[in-house]
């Protein structure tokens, strides 16, 4: 199980350097929204290359790994943002890469895939999510990158918490969107070492809030799914070892309805020009609402 020492201070501030020319570094800017119960700043890693924070952690994993490792390539399993952190990173370091994805994949998650040139292999739902847990599928060749259970990848999410504490130094709370807990857990790993008395919370949709029913309950817990466009987060259940680090790590989780979560999505566009996906914007939702709390919440 991971501990705090598993990502440790040192490992965040190396990915820093490692990526610095892979990972643009993304604004801080404050919502343009009065009459809210606490100043909300929004971090833009939708402005990365692939629209998402995903290609840090790939980046650094790719980096960190030796040459013979990566002889055969690179491969991971997501349908989504984390297939096209790990096939960019590939193709900048010029590396074959796999991606495995459920046989559900919508055409436009597949299009974006192959514009970044990986080969792409549909596998049955539940082999694909057999996948996190086994971290191997037959046929499968080269260093595996996981989508959210790996220091590496959590020490180069770390690196947002960097940014935000040189632009926002006295930030009261972070809010990042839980979908397998890489996000959540790099960036409060980086909090706790060093801005420990910043809140961290986890964002969720009400459609499918586990780590909210885990909190409640005091253990790990499986809720109800109900699909909703809010695809990039929300599952039925959460990953050992990620819940074992996340109740160390996190001050509880935040969910919204889908109804607010479509209203931040239209706030975003209307007063940032910033357009957000449902779990970028599920943040926001809980930011605005005051679960977080007064002061400065990014």
């Amino acid at each position: 199980m991971y501990s705090l020492e598993t990502i440790s201070a040192r490992m965040i501030r190396s990915a820093q350097e490692r990526i610095k020319d892979i990972a643009i570094r993304t604004p801080l800017v404050r919502l343009n929204l009065e009459d809210t119960p606490a100043e909300v700043f929004l971090k833009l890693e939708n402005l990365q290359p692939i629209g998402s924070f995903k290609i840090r952690g790939a980046g650094n994993a790719m980096r960190m790994a030796d040459k013979v490792q990566l002889d055969e390539g690179v491969w991971t399993a997501s349908a989504g943002n984390m297939a096209q952190g790990v096939a960019w990173c590939a193709r900048q370091l010029g590396l074959k890469c796999t991606v495995v994805v459920p046989d559900t994949a919508s055409e436009a998650k597949l299009a974006a895939i192959e514009r970044l040139r990986a080969r792409i292999v549909p596998v049955p739902f539940l082999d694909w999510l057999e996948i996190y847990r086994a971290r191997q599928y037959k046929g499968m060749k080269g260093l595996f990158i996981h989508a959210f259970s790996d220091p590496a990848v959590m020490a180069g999410n770390g690196t947002i918490a960097l940014e935000i504490l040189q632009d926002l130094p006295d930030v009261d709370a972070v809010i990042t969107p839980y979908g397998g807990g890489g996000l959540g857990c790099g960036v409060a790993a980086a909090f706790r070492h060093f801005k420990p008395d910043t809140k961290c919370f986890a964002a969720e949709v009400e459609t499918a809030a586990p780590v909210s029913a885990s909190f409640a309950a005091g253990e790990m817990v499986e809720v109800e799914h109900t699909p909703s466009f809010v695809d990039g987060i929300g599952v039925p259940f959460l990953f050992p070892e990620m819940w074992a680090f996340a109740r160390q790590l996190l001050d509880g989780a935040l969910v919204s309805t889908l109804e607010e979560i479509a209203a931040s999505i239209r706030l975003l566009a209307e007063r940032n020009h910033v357009i957000a996906e449902g779990a970028g914007a599920a943040s926001v939702a809980a930011a605005i609402s005051g679960q977080a709390g007064r002061g400065k919440v990014v």
